[in-house]
């Protein structure tokens, strides 16, 4: 067995371009808060940072390299293709994808849905579901934006890498297993008080703002989803951060 952790990550992001290089704090860009956090997962045996081939991602590679981090680069839009390439070099027989606009991804979540997916023998589980409206994916869950996770086998990677063929399928990654789970054995996570009012997903400019206070206010490393939520409890202000933008 062997599980990678694969963080999805490029520089052209449609609302917020460069995201993964904004300062998070005078010494790290959010990129290494992603990094540092999935760090402290005990169950997982590589981090790589899957890219894209583009020249404007050039800066990401270096970082790796400087950093000494794994990473792959493939093509933009076939994500899906990415994942599967970047899986398949590497040998890994389970993935855990987390994208990287979630700077503050809760390393204790990752591990307890890892032990979970294992235990159960399952082909895919997350922490939140999706459902379609209107031609358009929508997620479903009961844990703050920004603490989303995703694990599966490497044969179900293949299997869609090998079946999917509509562009959202492509781009999404796990659409094809997800909708079809008569093909897969999946479970969704869900916690037993609703918490997904809360958000810390990294999308917007105030986005920026609100995960830096956290930031500044906590000082446990890693940081904690229950650390977030405690600081929110006593300070319900900065929730109004990026509250606009949710």
């Amino acid at each position: 067995m062997k599980i990678g952790i694969i963080v999805q990550t490029r520089m052209g992001s449609t609302r917020l371009p460069g995201k993964v290089m904004i300062k998070a704090d005078e010494n790290n860009v959010m990129l290494d808060y992603s990094i540092n956090q999935l760090t402290n997962c005990k169950n997982h045996d590589v981090i790589v940072i899957a890219t894209t081939t583009l020249s404007r991602d050039d800066s990401i590679v270096e970082f790796c390299k400087n950093k000494q981090v794994e990473f792959f680069r493939g093509d933009e839009n076939d994500v899906l293709g990415r994942h599967y390439l970047c899986a398949k070099k590497l040998s890994l027989t389970h993935i855990v994808r987390i994208p990287s606009d979630k700077p503050l991804i809760d390393p204790q979540i990752v591990d307890s849905i890892i032990k979970f997916f294992i235990s159960n023998k399952l082909d895919y589980a997350a922490n939140f579901g999706v459902t379609k409206e209107n031609g358009f994916q929508k997620l479903i869950s009961t844990y703050p934006s920004g603490t989303e996770v995703e694990i599966f086998t490497f044969d179900a990677l293949e299997y869609a890498w090998k079946n999917s063929k509509t562009e959202d399928e492509r781009e999404h990654v796990t659409p094809y297993i997800y909708f079809n789970p008569d093909k897969f054995k999946i479970k969704i996570l869900n916690l037993k008080q609703n918490q997904s009012h809360l958000r810390w997903s990294l999308d917007h400019p105030s986005d920026v703002l609100f995960i830096r206070e956290i930031i500044k206010k906590i000082h446990d490393r890693p940081i904690l989803m229950q650390n977030i939520i405690n600081l929110l409890e006593k300070n319900p202000n900065l929730i109004k951060i990026n509250q606009l933008d949710s």
